[in-house]
């Protein structure tokens, strides 16, 4: 897609209200123009099929074929980006994880149900994932267990030889930190559950989702993993076999106690647009931990780590950032790439094991 074409949208939703409120929101927007919209998933599936859209916005819940319905068999026909929107609820967090499992890009919340009256609070976050979902990378958007991985792997170079660690780096990890944001759940469910229960140090996660969503992203690495994932909570101690993930709308950082390193929670305010934020908990660590960290930094919109990744790198830091072969969106890792600051960039498929000979 060129600058000077605009991102073409397909808008979903059961709703007359809701679908004239998000054609409103995303029309405000520069570079954004609504081709279509669609009140049930059969009109969403034939519409998909005539427009060709660049992007389509999916409403969760719909009569007939609800929107997980409509995403897979959207994604079967020809993969188009896909940001779902969906309700704050608990079978609204676990249904939208199942979505990002069957390739939908991101997601936003309605912000007080089905018919959101105050969608204008959410209005800036819905244009920027439109826009970021538009330079998706369809390919690398299925999760664990859909048919496209196999295929996918199978396709890709093999991985790069064992990588030299830097002289000045690790001499003995304390720490896995790891950061993510849009097609993050799936390249974490990659990486995550292939460290063994026996990983050597503890793990801390920053995924940005919004409060209501962690907890159900926790369970569901949990089950897959031999590691304990667990939703960081204020005073948590920071334990080998443990995998900690910050909790939506707070920042996570670490604090050493006499007894154990522990997680603490934040509000402060939000950096680069997001909390949790990895630069947050990336200096946190830089300070309380030092340099014995292994960093890894995957699939993502925008530049948040880097700040706290250079923290961590000059206080001898391993690095590792996925490269964009694999990434949805390769904004996070190619900012890290770009500063120098990667020591190995590798496919999404050889990260465990990059770790796992850090760790070493």
């Amino acid at each position: 897609m060129s600058l000077s074409q605009k991102i073409r949208v397909l808008i979903v939703d059961d709703s007359a209200f809701m679908r004239k409120v998000i054609g409103d929101i995303l029309s405000a927007g520069s570079g954004i123009e609504i081709i279509g919209k669609a009140r049930n998933g059969d009109e969403a599936i034939a519409k998909a099929r005539e427009l060709s859209p660049d992007v389509i916005t999916l409403d969760m819940e719909m009569p007939g074929k609800n929107g997980l319905d409509v995403l897979r068999e959207i994604m079967q026909i020809k993969p188009v980006p896909v940001v779902m929107v969906s309700s704050l609820t608990k079978g609204g967090a676990n249904a939208t994880m199942q979505a990002l499992n069957a390739g939908a890009v991101d997601f936003v919340t309605k912000p007080s149900g089905t018919i959101s009256l105050d969608m204008e609070k959410v209005a800036d976050e819905l244009r920027q994932k439109i826009i970021a979902a538009s330079k998706a990378s369809m390919k690398n958007a299925y999760g664990p267990g859909a048919e496209a991985l196999t295929e996918r792997v199978q396709s890709m170079p093999a991985p790069l030889q064992p990588h030299a660690p830097r002289r000045d780096a690790l001499r003995k990890p304390e720490l896995l930190v790891v950061a993510a944001s849009t097609g993050g759940p799936n390249a974490l469910q990659e990486v995550i559950p292939a460290l063994p229960g026996d990983f050597p140090m503890p793990v801390m996660v920053v995924q940005h989702m919004p409060p209501g969503f962690t907890t159900s992203f926790a369970s569901r690495l949990n089950e897959l993993s031999e590691l304990d994932v667990i939703e960081a909570c204020d005073g948590m101690p920071v334990r080998r076999g443990t995998a900690i993930i910050a909790p939506g709308g707070y920042h996570l950082i670490v604090e050493r106690t006499p007894k154990d390193l522990v997680c603490r929670l934040t509000e402060t305010p939000p950096v680069r647009s997001v909390r949790p934020a990895a630069d947050v908990l990336f200096a946190s660590v830089s300070e309380v931990v030092g340099g014995n960290v292994i960093t890894v930094v995957l699939t993502g919109m925008g530049r948040d780590g880097l700040d706290g990744a250079r923290l961590l790198r000059a206080k001898g830091a391993y690095v590792i950032t996925e490269s964009k072969e694999t990434c949805v969106i390769y904004g996070m890792p190619g900012a890290i790439n770009e500063a120098g600051l990667s020591d190995e960039v590798l496919p999404i498929y050889s990260i465990a094991e990059a770790i796992e000979r850090a760790a070493r």
